[in-house]
């Protein structure tokens, strides 16, 4: 599903993150920068080595700030580590921070002069975000970035499951 903002695409795909060939991929990191389950265990299995490497001399990243470190043998050119908030409730700063680690994820694109850049649904797995929140979180904030902004050409969402997939789907025909 893709739909047009500004001069930019934004995309929704079924897929495999450790796959796509956009200029940096989003990793939904853990503040140690640690590697771990889910996408963030995936993207440093498919990357190898070079970018535990870099993580480990990075060291940490707070929810809702982003880092980043080489691809290694992934199709792109960067990896941005961005960490998500744990939910705990919604009353705890969660959608701000959530916000956040969009915004400076793109911020760190542009930074690198990236064009293209593709996201997980960061902090809807393990850390517990209800995925219509995150979904409409995740998609509200890129939109208003392409809306002010025109250095970034193509934003695409990966998400592994068709779960997943049909939420971002239905948030996205509510504000595109």
């Amino acid at each position: 599903m893709d739909v047009k903002i500004g001069n930019a695409t934004l995309s929704l795909v079924l897929g495999d993150i450790t796959k796509e060939n956009t200029d940096a991929i989003v990793n939904a990191a853990n503040s140690g920068l640690r590697g771990g389950g889910g996408v963030d265990g995936a993207i440093h299995r498919a990357g190898g080595p070079a970018i535990m490497e870099e993580c480990r001399k990075i060291g940490y990243c707070p929810a809702g700030q982003a880092v980043v470190t080489t691809a290694g043998n992934l199709n792109a050119t960067y990896v941005i580590h961005t960490v998500g908030p744990i939910y705990k409730g919604g009353t705890r700063g969660e959608a701000t921070l959530l916000k956040s680690a969009y915004l400076e994820s793109l911020k760190q694109a542009v930074k690198k002069g990236s064009k293209s850049v593709s996201f997980p649904a960061i902090s809807a797995g393990v850390y517990g975000y209800p995925l219509s929140e995150a979904a409409r979180i995740a998609l509200k904030t890129i939109i208003e970035y392409l809306k002010e902004n025109n250095s970034i050409d193509l934003v695409r969402f990966v998400l592994f499951d068709q779960a997943i997939f049909d939420v971002f789907s239905e948030e996205l025909q509510k504000l595109a």
